[in-house]
């Protein structure tokens, strides 16, 4: 099977270059792999997935999701997170390729306090989550063999590039390590997903589930606070955590209070394969050399 992945040096890029090691696998990057690729660009675009690898599935992990950049940059967000996703679908379409491609639990707004289900309606809160459900109504107009998947809170073993690096767990690491208080938001609930664990459930949905929408999370959910404990109590680290309302931080951009995600439709088709996200946390951490002793 001929795979092309797109956004590959990102944290789930990484992992599911990993788990399709075993196909005839192509990357590209903004920054680099395989093939150079700006998917603002419809004709670098169509070059790559019509002249160059023909593949027969194609994953969109390049996003723009530095989420106050967005907001200040619309037109940034909505290149690439809409048309850009556009241009990979209608090269798909051409070469009868699958495409799977990556969404995020943004696109719900306030008001929700039970996990939301693929058929629940968005209602988009801020630039960022906009741009990225514009990108799933024109994958799904434009390439009739789509996969979208709707996923939360990912961290993973490579840099979040985005966020200067460091992922939310190497963040409270870090912070933990230079700070004598860390406070974190009690809040905002949400699910924690390892993109090792997401990877492996995309491949499943790629290769066995019906076209269509998907929620793909861990299984769940906690406070960001909650999250932090679990990362301190699974290292060991000493360090005084306070909760603190998201009023606090006196961010510009809005977010959902509540955004935990239900794998209904994977379900239906016996194809959730999603661990537990504290299981989850133990597996990155151990992978990490940073679990604490039993």
């Amino acid at each position: 099977m001929r795979v092309l992945i797109v956004g590959a040096l990102g944290q789930l890029g990484t992992d599911l270059c990993r788990e399709f090691a075993d196909t005839e696998l192509f990357t590209a990057d903004l920054d680099g792999g395989d093939h150079q690729l700006d998917i603002r660009n419809f004709a670098q675009v169509r070059r790559l997935i019509v002249g160059a690898v023909k593949p027969e599935l194609v994953f969109n992990c390049a996003a723009a999701h530095n989420v106050p950049r967005c907001e200040r940059d619309p037109g940034l967000a909505f290149a690439v997170n809409a048309a850009g996703a556009r241009h990979l679908a209608a090269a798909c379409k051409h070469v009868k390729a699958r495409l799977v491609h990556v969404s995020t639990d943004y696109v719900f707004g306030r008001g929700h306090t039970h996990p939301l289900l693929e058929t629940d309606m968005p209602a988009p809160l801020n630039v960022y989550a906009a741009s990225k459900l514009a990108g799933e109504h024109l994958v799904a107009a434009e390439c009739p063999d789509h996969v979208i998947i709707r996923t939360a809170a990912l961290y993973g073993t490579a840099p979040c590039r985005a966020k200067g690096g460091r992922n939310f767990v190497e963040m409270m690491l870090h912070l933990a390590a230079t700070r004598p208080v860390v406070k974190v938001v009690t809040d905002e609930i949400t699910t924690p997903t390892c993109t090792a664990a997401l990877a492996r459930q995309m491949r499943l949905l790629a290769e066995k589930g019906a076209p269509g929408l998907y929620h793909a999370t861990c299984q769940g959910a906690c406070s960001w606070y909650e999250f932090a404990q679990a990362i301190f109590a699974d290292t060991g680290t000493q360090i005084r955590l306070d909760p603190v309302c998201a009023a606090e931080f006196q961010s510009p951009v809005k977010r959902p209070e509540y955004s935990v995600l239900e794998n209904r439709r994977a379900q239906e088709q016996n194809l959730d394969i999603m661990p537990p996200w504290r299981e989850a946390l133990r597996d990155y951490l151990a992978a990490r050399g940073k679990a604490s002793a039993p």
